[in-house]
């Protein structure tokens, strides 16, 4: 969209610090935004492991499917935004739709319950905090008995407390044996446990736990979910055209005024996962929910109040007709009610992830064929290769979000379940790496391509995209070396690892993330960019799904979110990451040795 969508010539701007001063309220609308939406992110997968207690691998199927809405509606918001209501009211619309969502998922309902079925009887399983160091009680009478979920039963503790009780409990102790085989006797009593009525170790086979599904709290969470899917549609492609809008053609400044705006980005993102994630583990979920919603709010304000720094830049096209009446209705008020209504659909589609699952994985790789196809037939000359290199390279990056984009499900679970935290640090706070590193190595790494390419070394795309594939897939071989050998007795690596893997991941993020969407409008024929366009954001979303997948195959079984097995976790995670990381970075090296066939395809396109 041009600087002059409202069909008048753009008004002068005033400057800051040699840029428009529009892009410091684009900075920190964007900030605040990021802040919201990487706020929930961070808590996401636990909160639905915890709270509303669905199994590690129903956790990571709705948060892939949610991810993938949420980079399949941009293609749809972009397209009312360049047709209709021009950059500047989609971005309120989806900041309004962002608001409500964000406020809605600080109600947190009941939540699920699981309880003890054993001799006929039923006792409520609590849970004591948020963080890895979380313990489990069975309820019995007034005492809540503490009990450890193991493969070889339920081991309970002679150490009970008052349902009224905060104080924090000793872990369970050992269970009775017989003195003189040295094993456990089944149905032993000790202590204060065996006047609340449970043996000591409730063998496996002697007891099943029945679930309790919260489905109030639910339908408010997957409308919550909703309202940010479709917010998120009409907000995230079109905040970025309003960018844009404020550098004119060959404007040299249009660079590293979007370098600018990409450090807000992770400015929000460091910012919320260190915030809303402490305050929610500490707290509770609905604080860290709710100050990631005041930050959506902030950011809304922070964009109604800089209007005036805008101009007319990203105003409705003046094709338009927005005034235009159906049923006595303007065409602009019917955009606005269908935008609405478009959460209910949603509503009902998020709930089902396994159905989104399915048709993304054959939807997604038809249009891709559909593409190549278009191109070889009715693409000529350097067109036609140039088209094909997006293609292949917008395929490629598929297999690189995959692996990245195991952050928000399999990679915080594994902080949650197998990594040993320090004071003051909880396993949500571990999404701090990823935009902490950007913010700090993005500059560094500007400067040396800047460097060699004044010497001519310089990498170039399809070398950068093997060199990030390589990086993301080794950063998980690392975390297979470390829970191989520097996990403790309780089966948890040192936060160091995991620290050290996402940093090969961001540093991967910096060879793809930059130089992508500016290499499909670069390679892509005029008539087909916005079709480019969609389909980069539609690789995007396949890799949300195909990363849900990985994610759940590193399931494990839970009580109250609580790993019963630590062995079996850290030994599943740990196969898992390491074909992952063979494959990213053996598909990293097959690209680097396709890269000069790929260059050529590029045909002079840097």
């Amino acid at each position: 969209m041009s600087a002059t969508d409202g069909g008048g010539a753009a008004a002068p701007q005033k400057q800051f610090l040699g840029h428009p001063r529009g892009l410091v309220i684009l900075f920190f609308t964007e900030m605040w935004e990021r802040f919201s939406f990487y706020g929930m992110r961070a808590l996401l997968v636990l909160y639905l492991t915890q709270h509303f207690l669905f199994g590690s691998a129903e956790a990571q199927g709705i948060y892939a499917a949610y991810a993938a809405l949420v980079y399949l509606m941009p293609v749809l918001g972009g397209a009312i935004a360049d047709r209709f209501l021009g950059s500047r009211k989609a971005v309120t619309l989806g900041a309004l739709l962002l608001v409500a969502g964000h406020g809605m998922m600080a109600f947190e309902g009941s939540g699920g319950r699981e309880t003890i079925q054993y001799q006929g009887q039923s006792y409520e399983i609590q849970v004591q905090g948020r963080d890895t160091d979380r313990q489990l009680f069975a309820l019995v009478g007034d005492q809540r008995v503490p009990i450890q979920v193991t493969p070889e039963g339920i081991r309970v503790s002679n150490l009970p407390t008052t349902v009224e009780s905060d104080a924090s409990v000793a872990a369970a102790t050992s269970p009775a044996t017989d003195p003189a085989t040295g094993t456990v006797v089944d149905g032993a009593f000790t202590g204060d446990g065996a006047r609340a009525g449970l043996p000591a170790l409730i063998a496996p086979g002697a007891y099943e736990i029945e679930k309790t599904v919260d489905l109030a709290g639910q339908s408010v969470l997957f409308f919550a979910l909703a309202l940010i899917v479709v917010g998120v549609g009409f907000l995230k492609p079109n905040i970025s055209t309003v960018v844009g809008s404020l550098y004119e053609q060959g404007d040299p400044r249009r660079d590293s005024g979007f370098t600018i705006f990409y450090v807000g980005i992770n400015l929000g993102s460091f910012l919320a996962s260190a915030v809303c994630a402490w305050l929610g583990i500490k707290y509770g979920w609905k604080y860290g929910f709710g100050l990631a919603g005041i930050g959506m709010l902030a950011g809304l304000i922070t964009f109604w109040v800089g209007q005036s720094w805008l101009g007319n830049r990203a105003d409705p096209p003046a094709t338009a007709q927005l005034g235009k009446t159906t049923l006595g209705i303007p065409r602009e008020a019917w955009i606005y009610i269908l935008g609405i209504l478009a959460v209910i659909p949603m509503w009902l589609i998020v709930q089902q992830h396994d159905a989104v699952e399915a048709s993304l994985l054959y939807l997604v790789p038809t249009i891709f064929a559909g593409l190549l196809l278009y191109s070889i037939v009715f693409i000529k000359g350097d067109g036609r290769w140039r088209m094909l290199a997006a293609i292949i390279l917008t395929m490629f990056s598929v297999l690189f979000w995959t692996l990245f984009e195991q952050a928000g499900s399999s990679l915080t679970l594994f902080a949650d379940q197998s990594t040993s935290m320090p004071n003051g640090f909880n396993a949500a706070m571990t999404q701090t790496f990823n935009p902490g590193t950007i913010i700090v190595f993005g500059p560094i790494l500007a400067a040396l391509w800047l460097w060699l390419g004044k010497k001519g070394l310089e990498p170039n795309v399809p070398v950068k995209f093997g060199l990030g594939l390589v990086s993301v897939g080794a950063g998980f071989l690392l975390l297979v070396w470390a829970a191989n050998t520097q996990a403790n007795d309780l089966y948890k690596v040192p936060l160091i690892w995991l620290f050290l893997a996402y940093f090969l991941h961001s540093i991967g993020e910096l060879m793809v993330s930059p130089v992508g969407l500016s290499m499909i409008t670069k390679l892509s024929v005029p008539k087909m960019v916005g079709m480019m366009m969609g389909a980069w954001f539609m690789a995007s979303a396949l890799a949300h799904i195909i990363a849900g997948i990985v994610a759940k195959s590193t399931a494990t079984e839970t009580v109250g979110g609580v790993v019963t097995n630590p062995e079996l976790a850290l030994s599943t995670y740990s196969g898992v990451f390491q074909t992952i990381g063979i494959w990213g970075v053996a598909i990293g090296g097959l690209l680097l040795v396709l890269s000069p066939g790929i260059k050529w395809m590029m045909r002079g396109v840097k």
